[in-house]
């Protein structure tokens, strides 16, 4: 690939979307580093997200998100997969797209249920829901998240396999 333009690429979309394989893929073939946001805010605060989120609520836990995307926004040649959440809180979804490129791994919501349904115990906001419930959980939250999601500078169809497909979107935007 030639002289990149792009020093950070931001993954957004909803959990199961696939934003830190791919992530982890796209890092390897730029020979870039790789950061899971969650996993960052964990070893920033010594816990897991789950007990951040139990022990501080859901609107503390935005705000130490923010910081560490704050954080993140500071580095290059990086690929940051970020939580499902975090474009839809403060002023993150323009402060990744002014810092590089925005991908947004879309999927629908069956796909998603298909993607989730079996990881439900390592996912703490789906963990005791139904199927049933899952499946209404995901349709009302991806319906609340889209809009932030769709500002994204690419959508691109999660279902995609490799990691070709999301080359291509990175060296068409570099010659943007």
């Amino acid at each position: 690939m030639d002289e990149m333009c792009v020093k950070r690429i931001f993954l957004v979309g909803f959990m199961g979307s696939g934003k830190s394989t791919v992530g982890r893929n796209i890092a390897r073939a730029l020979n870039w580093k790789f950061i899971d946001l969650d996993n960052f805010i964990e070893d920033k605060e010594g816990s897991t997200i789950t007990d951040i989120f139990n022990k501080v609520g859901e609107n503390e836990f935005r705000v130490i998100e923010k910081k560490a995307l704050d954080d993140v926004i500071e580095y290059e040649n990086v690929v940051v997969a970020t939580g499902g959440g975090a474009p839809c809180y403060f002023n993150n979804m323009q402060l990744m797209k002014d810092a590089g490129l925005t991908i947004y791994l879309k999927l629908s919501s069956l796909n998603l249920f298909e993607r989730l349904v079996n990881a439900r115990k390592s996912r703490p906001l789906i963990a005791t829901k139904s199927d049933s419930e899952l499946l209404d959980y995901i349709e009302a939250k991806l319906t609340e998240r889209d809009p932030f999601y769709k500002q994204a500078s690419v959508i691109a169809d999660a279902s995609a396999t490799g990691v070709e497909p999301y080359l291509k979107i990175i060296k068409l935007a570099n010659k943007n």
